[in-house]
């Protein structure tokens, strides 16, 4: 399997996938590749890249990183893995490795037979992103579908944690190393992902700071791991739409929200609209797409899951849509009270406002999906 060469060709970052894929095709294995001599490596990667890979080489221990990575607890998986993603085998220029913090199972779709779905978009998002991010990811985690995206602030924040509010399983792609929590200011986020059954993942070496250009790079395996991709919000030129494109290439599906026309965040979602992407306004148009069907789980086993007071609401709001005033009054609630336990079921996914400003049942009875 010559992990130890596939873990150095990977830390050498002059030596993307697809030349690494041209040296192991032309010597026939990554280590003769990686023990080649200096004319030999020429004839591939030509002189000046061959000089700065044979000072790396002279300096680098593969068996010792290995070793460090262990002790870590950091999973370092090669193309020649049995547990590397299939899904990812399949793109035209897969991950020379994958760096994994967190259940490694996840990224295979074996975990509870879970299906992987991206959800990204922009990091400014207005109030009408960040409800319809937390919305698809939510329903979508509580279906039993694993949430992928990168941790950037805005849509994808939004995506992994509402993935986790549902109880669900999500993927963090990383676009530095694993051990590297980018932004900073996710590093809770990043800790409890970890905590609940969730993985960190990276094409990059651990202790790889951010440099440009390699977001791009891992826009590719966010939708390579995913059976399809949500984009949310972004700008014309919203690094989104790269992944969207990506998605395109790979074959994947690829999902847009209506959004509307008065904002610029819509360019992103609607450009993909016209040029062929599923429009969906529902977690079931999702499902159609792929072919499933949503039986309900019984209404009991659903409310054992709510805190008091929110079964209280659920069980008013299962009759008809009320007010917040209306509830308050009903429960003997104060307003504040009220607001508090609406907004928190709101981000869950529990409830939605109508037309009339009404609060609703998102849907009723906590449904999973079949194939």
């Amino acid at each position: 399997m010559d992990l130890c060469y596939h873990l150095a060709f990977s830390h050498f970052l002059g030596i993307g996938p697809v030349k690494f894929n041209a040296l192991k095709n032309h010597f026939g294995s990554a280590k003769k590749a990686y023990l080649a001599d200096k004319n030999d490596l020429e004839e591939v990667i030509g002189v000046h890249l061959t000089e700065k890979f044979l000072d790396f080489r002279s300096k680098f221990d593969p068996d010792k990183k290995l070793e460090e990575l262990k002790r870590k607890e950091i999973r370092v998986l090669c193309w020649d893995d049995k547990n590397y993603p299939q899904s990812l085998k399949n793109i035209s220029d897969p991950p020379i490795c994958l760096y994994i913090k967190g259940d490694m199972k996840i990224l295979t779709g074996s975990v509870s037979n879970s299906i992987i779905f991206a959800i990204v978009g922009t990091r400014q998002p207005t109030s009408y992103g960040l409800q319809v991010a937390k919305k698809f990811s939510y329903e979508l985690a509580a279906l039993g579908f694993s949430i992928v995206s990168g941790m950037a602030y805005g849509i994808d924040t939004i995506a992994h944690r509402a993935c986790l509010d549902a109880e669900g399983k999500t993927i963090v792609v990383l676009g530095c190393g694993v051990d590297v929590v980018y932004p900073a200011a996710n590093v809770y986020l990043y800790q409890q992902i970890l905590q609940r059954g969730g993985a960190i993942v990276s094409e990059f070496p651990p202790g790889q700071f951010v440099l440009k250009g390699l977001f791009i790079a891992r826009n590719r395996i966010i939708s390579g791991l995913s059976k399809g991709v949500m984009i949310v919000e972004g700008l014309k030129d919203s690094g989104s739409l790269i992944t969207a494109r990506y998605a395109a290439e790979q074959g994947k599906d690829v999902f847009a929200p209506p959004s509307p026309i008065t904002s610029i965040m819509a360019a992103a979602p609607n450009m993909l609209l016209k040029q062929g992407a599923r429009l969906v306004t529902s977690v079931e148009d999702i499902l159609e797409e792929f072919d499933m069907k949503i039986t309900p789980k019984r209404k009991e086993d659903f409310l054992e899951k709510l805190a008091p007071d929110e079964k209280c609401v659920f069980s008013l709001l299962a009759e008809k849509p009320h007010s917040a005033d209306e509830i308050a009054l009903t429960l003997n609630k104060t307003a504040n009270e009220i607001l508090n336990i609406l907004s928190l079921m709101e981000i869950k996914g529990l409830i939605e406002k109508n037309k009339e400003n009404h609060y609703q049942l998102a849907y009723q009875t906590g449904p999973k999906y079949t194939s």
